[in-house]
């Protein structure tokens, strides 16, 4: 069996102005909550994940391919995720973990939801997602409120036939 291992970041600020545009992380709409800027819907776990699965792959999804796709109208995230995973090419995802940083909005309640969701993307059980997330302590950006920064690390497995 071949493992590979990769990382990938994303972050997005706050919208500025209070519009309508939700709020989504992991595929999940966290209600009454201030959007994250972008040309798509900002999912900046979506965007984390599509990078690490970028990096098992060595085919860069969001830039081109994404920008393509929402000019297309395909602003959802799982868009990318799908467009990602469709070139593992026998690669198996077998988890993925995640570290959060935002003042806002409180993640821990969301953990269980998060989870479920991710793992319906990635046909993973939840005991095969992690998800930490820390407030930054007014250290970074992220920690004094003014968007949201995640990590994803995604370990994926190559079945060797005999």
């Amino acid at each position: 069996m071949r493992i590979k291992t990769a990382i990938g970041q994303d972050s997005h600020g706050f919208e500025y102005a209070d519009g309508d545009k939700p709020l989504v992380l992991g595929g999940v709409i966290f209600e009454r909550e201030r959007g994250l800027e972008g040309n798509s819907d900002a999912d900046v776990m979506l965007h984390a994940l599509t990078n690490a699965i970028s990096g098992i792959t060595g085919v860069n999804i969001l830039g081109k391919i994404s920008d393509d796709l929402c000019q297309q109208g395909m602003t959802d995230s799982r868009v990318y995720l799908a467009e990602a995973l469709k070139y593992l090419n026998g690669w198996q995802i077998c988890h993925a973990s995640f570290s959060i940083e935002c003042a806002q909005p409180k993640i821990s309640p969301k953990i269980p939801e998060l989870k479920a969701s991710l793992s319906q993307l990635l046909q993973l059980t939840v005991d095969d997602i992690g998800i930490t997330a820390t407030s930054g302590e007014d250290l970074t950006a992220f920690g004094r409120g003014e968007g949201i920064q995640v990590f994803c690390i995604v370990t994926a497995v190559f079945p060797m036939q005999n």
